[in-house]
């Protein structure tokens, strides 16, 4: 458990896309500086998809070459088919995501296609991306269980992993989206993948919905997995998930790691700065426990 943890920073794009309250091009870049100045160094900035669709991630673009000044920082953009692809290197993409279901269910609600539908129009931007120098991070939604086809079996995420690895995505982030997994299914779930391919590949995307996100991870590292993937405040969710909660907070696993011995890098004050900016934007109180209970604790303290 001593080794060094990576977080990818989710905020501004699966902390956003979901939040009814729309928020500017000047203020996601503003989140953006402000959480690599918290020590964020991979923060996924937006999502190159059709606006009709997912109107909060309009203007992605913008955004992208608004934080390109930001130095030591790697900036992520998620790209669902070729004509995203084009879009985000346009505005100087250099490492992208593509994702993809290890549901059916959850594959046509979502991108209206099947599973291996999705895996097809993955293809030419993976080849792309190869010949252009670009990196590809995949994802794989509903590896714990899905809104529509329930329980999901751990070899069914296993083989679309490794569709994607041998694609040529350099890492496979594994998504609870809708927050179901408890610790030994997710560590099942991480064994049949890490049998597969290697655990210093694999991420961990737990959403929070039903408050096991923290301990799932726990569990994920204790298989050997290194890379988290957190939303600063517990923003998001999903817009094909009916009732699944944000990401989990940035602050939350931080607070875990460090009280673990383990060394994050993270300023906790910053975040906690940029978490509550972000949430006076939006109208609400971050969900975060910890950014819920260092407010409280600095309330008091100021006397307020």
């Amino acid at each position: 458990m001593s080794d060094q943890i990576h977080i990818v920073e989710m905020g501004p794009r699966d902390g956003l896309q979901n939040e009814k309250t729309p928020v500017s091009v000047e203020a996601r870049i503003a989140f953006v500086e402000a959480l690599v100045a918290a020590g964020l160094n991979t923060v996924e900035v937006g999502a190159f998809v059709s606006p009709k669709a997912i109107p909060q991630m309009a203007s992605s673009d913008a955004v992208l070459r608004g934080v390109s000044h930001v130095k030591g920082a790697e900036f992520h953009v998620l790209v669902p088919n070729e004509k995203g692809y084009d879009a985000a290197r346009a505005a100087g993409a250099k490492v992208v995501s593509v994702f993809a279901a290890a549901s059916e269910g959850f594959s046509r609600a979502n991108i209206n296609c099947s599973v291996a539908e999705s895996i097809e129009r993955f293809k030419p931007v993976l080849a792309r991306a190869k010949a252009d120098g670009v990196k590809v991070r995949g994802y794989v939604s509903c590896v714990l269980g899905c809104p529509f086809d329930g329980e999901i079996k751990p070899k069914a995420v296993a083989d679309l992993a490794v569709r994607l690895w041998d694609l040529g995505c350099y890492e496979i982030s594994l998504g609870d989206t809708i927050g179901v997994g408890t610790p030994l299914k997710a560590r099942e779930m991480l064994r049949a993948v890490g049998a597969e391919l290697p655990v210093a590949n694999l991420a961990m995307h737990f959403h929070d919905t039903y408050g096991q996100a923290l301990a799932n991870l726990y569990a994920g590292m204790e298989e050997g997995v290194r890379v988290i993937d957190a939303a600063a405040g517990g923003l998001g969710g999903c817009p094909y998930a009916p009732g699944a909660t944000g990401n989990v907070a940035t602050e939350d696993v931080v607070y875990m790691l460090e009280g673990m011995g383990v060394k994050t890098g993270i300023d906790m004050d910053r975040l906690l700065a940029t978490t509550n900016e972000v949430a006076g934007l939006l109208g609400r109180p971050p969900v975060s426990r910890v950014a819920s209970a260092l407010n409280a604790k600095r309330k008091r303290l100021g006397g307020s």
